[in-house]
């Protein structure tokens, strides 16, 4: 019953404020639109908890630091996006080109400042990377992005891409590592719903000046292990190493 009233209040919230942004859309500027969507992120948070029972609880806030950062974040399901921008609003977020399948979204990706890359990746996906996040720097925005660049069961992981060391070391950013266990709750794109306590955790910052292969290693091993840790707390199971999928090499993984 939890997991349709979800998905109810997720489909309703999602039609109205989409269509919200897109009617502001047309108003000169990127502030109306991020207000909405702002907005909408908390509603989403709201209907977590009191329709499928997903409290979240943010740790680490210590670690944010008064300036753009990049927040490299575990992506276990659609919820991990509403998580952390109701938390920290009108960040210029990276996303894959898939989501200008959906009618007008284009459009609302745009408005918003948002980094959208091919899938595909390759030259072009890198070098769009590399314009747009140059725009949010610029403007002195803090950008999300998820280093895998796919969504991931609980317990596993996929092959760190580089691009957030390229943005990292082009624009002086500190990258700040951002862990969860969202997935116990919300797995994927999964329709069931399993209430609790979800966690994201602000980890400590990655200053700028490591070589590419170290801060991946590095960024990798923070997330996964504190991810591990946490998925251990909400199941009241021992902690496990996470495991690769989707190919490429099998990287050890200090837990």
């Amino acid at each position: 019953m939890n997991s349709f009233l979800f998905a109810v209040a997720y489909w309703c919230l999602s039609i109205f404020y989409s269509l919200a942004a897109l009617v502001l859309s047309f108003l000169p500027g990127r502030k109306p639109v991020a207000w909405v969507i702002a907005r909408y992120t908390k509603r989403m948070v709201w209907a977590m908890r009191v329709l499928a029972g997903i409290r979240l609880e943010v740790r680490g806030r210590e670690h944010l630091i008064d300036r753009p950062v990049i927040y490299a974040c575990k992506h276990h399901s659609w919820g991990d996006g509403f998580c952390i921008y109701s938390t920290i609003p009108d960040l210029a977020f990276v996303t894959g080109d898939h989501l200008e399948k959906y009618p007008f979204m284009a459009t609302l990706l745009k408005k918003l400042g948002a980094i959208v890359v091919n899938n595909c990746g390759g030259i072009e996906a890198r070098r769009n990377l590399a314009s747009r996040s140059a725009d949010a720097a610029k403007d002195g925005r803090s950008i999300l992005i998820y280093p895998e660049g796919h969504l991931n069961a609980p317990g596993t992981y996929r092959r760190y891409r580089s691009g957030v060391w390229h943005m990292m070391t082009s624009f002086n950013m500190p990258v700040v590592p951002v862990a969860t266990n969202l997935g116990v709750f919300w797995q994927e794109e999964h329709y069931k719903k399993t209430p609790g306590t979800a966690v994201i955790e602000f980890l400590e910052p990655i200053m700028p000046g490591m070589a590419k292969d170290e801060f991946l290693e590095r960024l990798r091993d923070r997330i996964e292990a504190r991810s591990q840790q946490l998925i251990a707390e909400a199941t009241n199971t021992p902690v496990v190493p996470s495991v690769l999928v989707g190919g490429g090499e099998t990287p050890s993984l200090s837990h």
